[in-house]
């Protein structure tokens, strides 16, 4: 019975995977430009994954949403803009260079120079504090007792 159960759930789910895999016939060219341009978009619902590998129902709205754009003669970047006004820079992988994305452009290489300069500083205190220091004699005598070694240089 749970076997029955699991192979019906199966066929549900890759008759669901099937029904999203199929290009639409219309326009195989318009379909490509669509692949294309969602590649360089992320999901809004996954975040670490394209629009065009996404399989959330918002990503298949916005490629639905995306195709009836260019069959409306948008441009990619007209589309591109239109999502962007819409959804913000989240939406792009590689958002624009500008002062509300320096931080993410450039933090990380910030971050790598700070963490850079403060194993630098702290490798110059350590070898500051870490100065070969002589023993006086007197000092060195003591070691020798507490350690039990005799003049010679073995253990007593």
């Amino acid at each position: 019975m749970r076997t029955l159960l699991v192979a019906i759930l199966l066929c549900f789910s890759a008759a669901a995977w099937a029904e999203e895999a199929k290009p639409l016939a219309e326009d195989p060219v318009l379909e490509q430009r669509m692949i294309k341009l969602s590649e360089d978009l992320r999901c809004l619902v996954c975040q670490n994954e394209s629009l065009a590998g996404s399989r959330a129902d918002l990503a298949q709205d916005l490629r639905r949403e995306i195709r009836e754009l260019m069959r409306s003669g948008k441009s990619d970047a007209q589309v591109i803009d239109y999502l962007t006004q819409r959804y913000g820079d989240f939406v792009l992988y590689k958002p624009p260079v500008k002062p509300v994305t320096w931080l993410l452009w450039f933090g990380p290489f910030v971050l790598l120079f700070g963490a850079v300069w403060g194993f630098y500083r702290h490798l110059k205190r350590r070898g500051d504090k870490v100065a070969e220091q002589n023993l006086s004699e007197a000092e060195r005598k003591r070691v020798e007792g507490l350690l039990g070694i005799a003049k010679d240089g073995e253990k007593s």
